[in-house]
């Protein structure tokens, strides 16, 4: 049986790798065989940290909105069961955008959470 080389599909996939692995060092952007194992992990890291993106950032702002709250008398928990009880529905990106940029905005949010906690406890 005689031997095929794949010809130009061979050739189109080899380009299609190494113009994916541009810009990366040595022969990960020159040889096929490793630009291909650089892609294929390239690739990978890519699909996990999109799905990573989002608990970082969500840890973010827990953490910016729990420092604001402490400035506040307050601890996290407290103001998020506070904001429940109060009814008021941001959400937690929201909340660290208005702790860092307007703190007397957030210093209000806060008191009406501590008025629904201790409405509710009263």
């Amino acid at each position: 049986m005689p031997r095929v080389k794949g010809g130009p599909h061979a050739h189109s996939r080899h380009k299609k790798v190494l113009k994916i692995t541009k810009g990366q060092q040595g022969g990960r952007h020159r040889l096929y065989k490793t630009a291909n194992e650089a892609m294929l992990h390239a690739l990978e890291y890519a699909t996990r940290d999109r799905k990573r993106k989002k608990r970082d950032f969500r840890r973010l702002w827990i953490q910016r909105i729990n420092a604001a709250c402490r400035l506040n008398d307050m601890s996290y928990s407290q103001f998020m069961h506070g904001l429940r009880m109060s009814g008021i529905t941001l959400d937690r990106k929201v909340l660290a955008d208005l702790a860092v940029t307007d703190p007397a905005a957030f210093a209000k949010v806060v008191e009406s959470a501590k008025g629904a906690t201790q409405n509710a406890s009263a």
